[in-house]
């Protein structure tokens, strides 16, 4: 039998001492020492074979072509923003990490989900909350309009009584809300500690993986939208989403970050309505709300987001700076990003906007995680600077390098394609990205250079 001792270890070095203290007698640290679980099994006495010797017994060795792959078995949740998300479904035995702000709506996100999947598939799911009484979950169920599903509904904050009862009662799919508030008592410290919440979340994980209960943790995040606890949290499981969104908007992001049976940086987005989050099949259309005459500093772009293009609109405001350092403040875009990009545009365009405050804006609360937006950006700006309109059914995408080139984006021409179904007139996009045959309705106007481009927006300014 495997025993445990509790040892504490220093975060920042790694060195293990049997007492806590404030400061750590390897790299001098304060307040460095965390809590941990040290098992110590005793070894194998099995002899090898091979060297003679006892020891543990090795496992053996095989060749990758030898190795048959069987293909994962998924479970559709009823909600397919949800399951483009996932790379389909939920597959079997896998755990699913999701983390978002408070009040964002992933415990409404996942009791819809849960009571989805035991009226369409006769899924036996248990969800387990540590944060709320079954009678809070009741009166959310109630103004979802979910009080009859069948799902089993379980307050319990302990690791081991999790377990037990899952173990037990066999559901196929099992959501803890939330894996800050659960403790194990192989430690004595709090719940929520980092200690705590990585041997919780580590337990778990393995019976998971031991018993193939497909597992669903709630997570919380930090002031910086980073999930709380220790970054090894992110690696144990197999799956890590995050649920964004503004909170004077209805709508809602879920993105996927890690996905180990699909593809990340898949998007899904959502509506919050009185009766739940309502799926958005069409996410351009929202994104893309503006007003019946074009204005300076608005251009639509085309980005992507795992496998769907969606177009969104970027802002720009540029104004005169009564202060000595003028501001830059982009929301939804890196802010180290706009002032390169402002730089790019002095030295290879010719436009200061040395004296001017410069504000970005990416409209509905979609963040650009890509480069295919710097050519939108950058003409929003001169938009702006120069109190220019942008006819409305123009649409650009494209790099732009320090040099000034307009380099190409991945998937140019499906994005292309998109915009044209949109009903855009005008593509301004770089030139490796141009499409070999005509698109109807549709004038492709291909750039190699900055320079290029702005004397485009000159000929196409209202």
């Amino acid at each position: 039998m495997a025993k445990a001792k509790r040892v504490y270890v220093c975060r920042e070095c790694g060195a293990q001492t049997p007492q806590w203290a404030g400061r750590c007698a390897d790299c001098g640290a304060w307040n460095s020492l965390e809590e941990s679980v040290q098992t110590s099994a005793k070894p194998s006495t099995t002899m090898n074979k091979h060297t003679g010797y006892a020891g543990q017994q090795q496992n053996t060795v095989q060749a990758l072509k030898t190795i048959t792959s069987e293909q994962a078995v998924r479970w559709s949740t009823g909600l397919p923003e949800l399951d483009r998300v996932l790379g389909g479904g939920l597959v079997t035995g896998s755990v699913v990490l999701i983390g978002g702000d408070p009040g964002i709506g992933k415990s409404t996100l996942l009791l819809q989900a849960m009571a989805s999947m035991a009226e369409l598939s006769g899924i036996n799911p248990l969800y387990i909350s540590g944060e709320e009484s079954l009678q809070q979950i009741r009166l959310r169920a109630e103004r979802l309009q979910l009080q009859e599903t069948p799902v089993d509904l379980l307050a319990e904050t302990h690791a081991e009584q999790m377990m037990a009862i899952a173990q037990q009662r066999q559901p196929q799919v099992m959501v803890i809300d939330s894996i800050q508030t659960v403790f194990t008592e192989l430690l004595q410290s709090a719940p929520g500690t980092v200690a705590q919440v990585r041997e919780s979340a580590a337990q778990l994980v393995r019976f998971a993986k031991s018993s193939g209960i497909t597992m669903i943790l709630v997570g919380h995040v930090t002031k910086q939208g980073a999930l709380a606890g220790p970054r090894v949290l992110e690696h144990m499981v197999d799956t890590v989403l995050y649920f964004e969104g503004d909170s004077s908007t209805r709508f809602r992001i879920l993105r996927a970050v890690k996905n180990r049976f699909g593809a990340v940086n898949e998007l899904g987005v959502f509506a919050m309505t009185e009766l739940g989050l309502k799926e958005v099949s069409n996410p351009s259309a929202i994104f893309l709300s503006r007003g019946e005459k074009a204005v300076p500093g608005s251009m639509i772009t085309v980005i992507r987001e795992g496998s769907r293009p969606m177009l969104v609109e970027v802002q720009a405001l540029v104004d005169e700076s009564p202060l000595g350092n003028p501001r830059r403040v982009s929301v939804g875009l890196e802010q180290n990003r706009l002032a390169m990009l402002l730089a790019i545009l002095h030295r290879h365009g010719g436009i200061t906007c040395h004296d001017q405050d410069v504000f970005i804006n990416v409209v509905g609360g979609v963040k650009l995680s890509e480069t295919g937006a710097d050519l939108a950006v950058l003409t929003a700006v001169i938009s702006s600077l120069r109190n220019k309109a942008i006819p409305q059914d123009w649409v650009v995408f494209g790099e732009v390098g320090l040099t000034g080139e307009i380099r190409p984006v991945q998937a140019g021409e499906e994005r292309i394609r998109d915009a044209g179904k949109h009903g855009f007139k005008v593509a301004l996009v770089p030139a490796a990205n141009a499409p070999r045959k005509a698109i109807t309705g549709l004038k492709v106007i291909a750039v190699q250079h900055l320079q290029q481009a702005i004397d485009a927006l000159k000929d196409g300014w209202l």
